[in-house]
């Protein structure tokens, strides 16, 4: 396959992905790494490198009009982002130590849970009840627009949270997702964040993540410009037309879409990392 084909046929994968990622949370390399992976048969490593500086375009192109939006929750992110990265140091650092395998059933096997937890039963998007102590010292509290107006919110579960948004970022250097999945969850099902407003934030952190994996990828030789450059492309242009697409779109979908796509990936991932195809 020549360079322009593969090219064009990655920029078209990753139109695809961005535009997931932005809808989602997720990031684009849910679906970008199986795709470079499957379909093309890349090194699982050397995919997970161009993932990451998609994720880096996914955030920095959705992000700004989250923003603008006023969805987004600033302090959320920043203060969450001091636990992702830790982790991402740590998680990129035991990717090197890890086979290709034993990290595609990895991959698999986040990707399930997430699809999962995605499909029970919602709580309500105005958020938790009562905050707990640490939300309000913080600040973490805060609106989102709905039906023409700003709708207020409580969080909760701040400690456990945090805790989990460790572990996100360890997965994020390791897969190179940008851990959008299990943020999402994180913030929806434990702090009790809107769903909204957690794919919103979500989107908002992975870049911070991903880019603090990323140095290490680079200094090992996995982030191939050939590669990563039609994948950034294609996520930029998804995540730009996904973030206009969440504004009107419903939560019930967003969060069956989210289901099909990730539990379909993983399938594939498990299998192929048991029986040895990457």
């Amino acid at each position: 396959m020549s360079y322009i084909v593969l090219s064009s046929l990655l920029f078209a994968g990753s139109l695809l992905a961005g535009l997931l990622g932005a809808l989602t949370g997720l990031g684009g390399g849910v679906v970008i790494i199986p795709l470079m992976t499957l379909a093309f048969g890349i090194d699982i490593r050397y995919a997970i490198g161009a993932s990451l500086i998609s994720v880096i375009a996914t955030s920095s192109g959705a992000a700004a009009a989250y923003v603008r939006e006023g969805y987004t929750n600033i302090r959320i992110g920043m203060f969450l982002e001091v636990a992702t990265t830790a982790g991402a140091l740590g998680g990129a650092a035991l990717a090197g130590v890890l086979s290709t395998g034993v990290i595609a059933v990895v991959f698999g096997f986040v990707l399930v849970s997430s699809a999962l937890q995605s499909l029970r039963a919602s709580h309500d998007d105005s958020g938790a009840l009562q905050p707990d102590g640490a939300a309000l010292r913080l600040g973490l509290n805060g609106t989102y627009p709905l039906d023409g107006r700003r709708q207020p919110y409580n969080v909760t579960g701040v400690a456990p949270g945090f805790g989990l948004m460790i572990i996100a970022g360890g997965l994020s250097g390791l897969l190179g997702i940008g851990s959008g999945a299990v943020k999402v969850i994180a913030m929806d099902r434990i702090m009790r964040i809107p769903f909204k407003v957690s794919t919103t934030t979500s989107n908002f952190m992975i870049g911070v993540t991903a880019a603090a994996s990323a140095g290490i990828y680079i200094a090992r030789g996995y982030i191939v410009p050939e590669l990563a450059m039609p994948v950034m492309l294609g996520v930029l242009a998804g995540s730009l037309f996904g973030s206009r697409l969440l504004v009107a779109a419903r939560t019930t979908f967003l969060r069956r879409l989210f289901a099909l796509v990730v539990f379909v990936l993983a399938v594939e991932m498990i299998f192929n990392g048991i029986t040895g195809r990457i």
